[in-house]
């Protein structure tokens, strides 16, 4: 897997002065989690869910969900598994397919063992599982059972925690909450792979929906547990998870009530115009922007339920040549002592020892999606990777 490696090389060596790295599943895991991207979920019924699967895979999905949780109906779960199954088989039948990394959305800690027995030689294309509504009480069942899911099958499985629990959300129980999933996902660090936040449920616990002309940063209840979350369990002192963006459930506005927020000057000096109006269309001035709020609060990667989102995330995830120039200065070995220096753009300070774990980040990014060439900005990478067809 590569992102952007569905694009011509051609066009590759256009965009970027350092391109994404190559990984596979069993890359290290913390290159794994920064380079999950837009992970795509798909309900576990579709009946040609193989196919969609190398579909989305050819078009740069690097990471996929298939859920049999809250997507699916009670009723359906049975078929949803069987499925699972079936489809499984046939992608570790198709010899040389590319695929994304691929984690199933369980239900109860019981469908783990279950279905990594069931999937048998199969359970080679499976990298781990989301696990829902996750707070220390429920979530260590599902811990165990994955770590015996994982032993019994030689596979190497990752867990993603699902923070999404009323719990959580509410201002008297947060912080034992917090404190309750830290002890667990640090019990097993090694093999949690990121925590994703549940914002969906965050606003059903209050009846609120954000509109398309809102991010959940908007939405203060839902800004202040993001804020907590990572907080308590994002900090950069080795003791932190990646902590993935909330998902954007939009893809077409029929109406709204203000202002596009993308400006028009980035689209006109690189004669994208029309770009700019598919995006506003398909309301992805509103993800662009959530996209940045997530980087700026210390979020990376994002949950997507439509493959349109995929691109965005993507493009708004590499890393520019100026922060590119900041972090490599940063952490030049004669900097170790700290102190001050000005920008290779003369725009800005440096601070050694303050920005260094801000530095790391940034070059593991860097590692994962690849370093912008110097001309180049966010349209360009949107529009590179729409002419190759996403």
């Amino acid at each position: 897997m590569q992102h952007f490696g569905h694009i011509a090389p051609e066009v590759r060596e256009r965009i970027f002065h350092q391109e994404p790295c190559e990984f596979t599943a069993d890359s290290p895991a913390r290159l794994l989690s920064a380079a999950l991207g837009a992970t795509l979920y798909s309900p576990a019924t579709r009946p040609r869910l193989a196919d969609d699967i190398l579909k989305q895979a050819a078009r740069g999905v690097v990471s996929m969900v298939l859920c049999l949780e809250d997507s699916i109906d009670d009723a359906d779960v049975p078929a949803g598994e069987d499925n699972l199954v079936r489809q499984f088989t046939d992608l570790a039948a198709r010899a040389g397919a590319d695929l994304p990394l691929l984690f199933v959305r369980v239900r109860v800690p019981e469908q783990i063992p279950d279905l990594v027995r069931r999937l048998g030689p199969a359970v080679r294309l499976l990298s781990g599982f989301v696990l829902p509504k996750f707070t220390e009480e429920r979530g260590m069942a599902f811990l165990e059972a994955l770590s015996g899911a994982e032993a019994a099958s030689g596979r190497r499985l990752f867990a993603m925690p699902v923070l999404e629990s009323p719990e959580l959300l509410y201002r008297e129980s947060r912080v034992a909450t917090l404190e309750g999933i830290f002890r667990a996902v640090d019990k097993y660090r090694d093999r949690v792979l990121a925590l994703r936040l549940g914002v969906t449920d965050f606003c059903s616990s209050y009846g609120l929906r954000r509109g398309p002309d809102m991010t959940a940063y908007d939405v203060q209840v839902v800004a202040s547990v993001i804020s907590d979350v990572v907080n308590m369990l994002g900090r950069a002192d080795g003791t932190g998870f990646t902590v993935t963006g909330p998902v954007w459930e939009y893809f077409r506005v029929q109406e709204r009530m203000f202002k596009p927020q993308l400006r028009q000057s980035p689209f006109l000096e690189v004669q994208a115009v029309a770009l700019r109006e598919k995006l506003i269309e398909h309301a992805m001035d509103g993800l662009l922007r959530e996209i940045s709020l997530d980087h700026a609060n210390g979020l990376l990667g994002k949950t997507c339920i439509h493959p349109s989102h995929v691109l965005p995330v993507h493009a708004l995830s590499v890393v520019s040549h100026e922060e590119f120039c900041d972090a490599q200065d940063i952490l030049r070995p004669e900097r170790d002592g700290g102190g001050v220096l000005r920008s290779a753009y003369t725009n800005k300070m440096n601070e050694v020892k303050p920005h260094r774990a801000w530095a790391e980040r940034t070059l593991l990014r860097a590692e994962a999606f690849g370093v912008a060439n110097e001309d180049i900005g966010f349209v360009e990478l949107l529009a590179a990777g729409l002419t190759d067809g996403t």
